[in-house]
């Protein structure tokens, strides 16, 4: 590998929001994004917007549940440079009373969340254990740190990536691979979050709702992504200012 790599950026659930403000943050500063959501078609307006950025966006359909998917997925990352970033953004929230919750609910909402969080940072890890370094990063939501009325099989997927995330951080921090999770203790301001909250509560209830960007979420995750060696955060909670906490 020369000595000036191109720096990679691959995203494992790259959706219209908090994936598309990743990618659009690290384009920004010169890594070639790689980019990867079930119908990958959909990336197209992102790519050309990138492209008109002058970076360089390589869409591609992804189910992150199939282990010979994502291999090749990263795989190909990592052909095209350093793979300096992995990102995983699935997310899988639904909400169903435990009575109601079917086995396939919850076993799908866990391969989503978590099996496939192990897919692609298993095979990240791989590549940046024989390149001598780079990122793994899991976004989290509040879920990972608490169950809520109607989140059993969602906060059981969440509570098992930061299980994941935590276990890879203490193994692969002294090979110089910076694992950490992001906690998203707020919702996220998305088309259908406003839609939900007009819905519910009218038109002026989303100008005082909090809400997190996704441009600040992957403001985030850059600041996380160059801090020095001697300072790694491990876990970052992220909330609006008037966010209660969760509570």
């Amino acid at each position: 590998m020369s000595e000036n790599p191109t720096k990679v950026c691959a995203i494992v659930g790259a959706g219209d929001y908090i994936g598309a403000a990743i990618a659009r943050r690290f384009a920004k500063e010169g890594y070639t994004i790689v980019a990867g959501r079930r119908g990958g078609d959909k990336l197209k307006p992102l790519q050309q917007e990138i492209e008109a950025m002058g970076g360089t966006l390589v869409a591609k359909s992804l189910d992150a549940r199939s282990e010979e998917e994502v291999d090749a997925f990263v795989a190909e990352a990592a052909a095209l440079g350093e793979l300096s970033m992995l990102v995983f953004n699935i997310g899988g929230n639904v909400n169903f009373p435990i009575a109601e919750t079917t086995e396939r609910v919850f076993r799908k909402v866990w391969m989503m969340a978590c099996y496939s969080g192990f897919l692609a940072g298993r095979a990240a890890a791989r590549v940046m254990l024989e390149q001598g370094s780079g990122s793994i990063f899991f976004t989290g939501a509040t879920a990972s740190m608490r169950g809520g009325p109607g989140y059993g099989a969602f906060a059981s997927a969440k509570f098992g990536l930061r299980g994941l995330a935590q276990s890879m951080a203490r193994e692969l921090g002294q090979s110089n691979i910076h694992v950490a999770h992001l906690v998203i203790d707020s919702a996220v301001d998305t088309e259908w979050v406003r839609q939900i909250i007009t819905e519910r509560a009218g038109e002026d209830a989303y100008a005082t709702t909090p809400l997190v960007k996704p441009e600040s979420i992957a403001e985030a995750y850059w600041t996380l992504h160059n801090q020095p060696k001697d300072c790694w955060t491990f876990e970052m909670d992220v909330r609006p200012h008037n966010e209660s906490f969760g509570g």
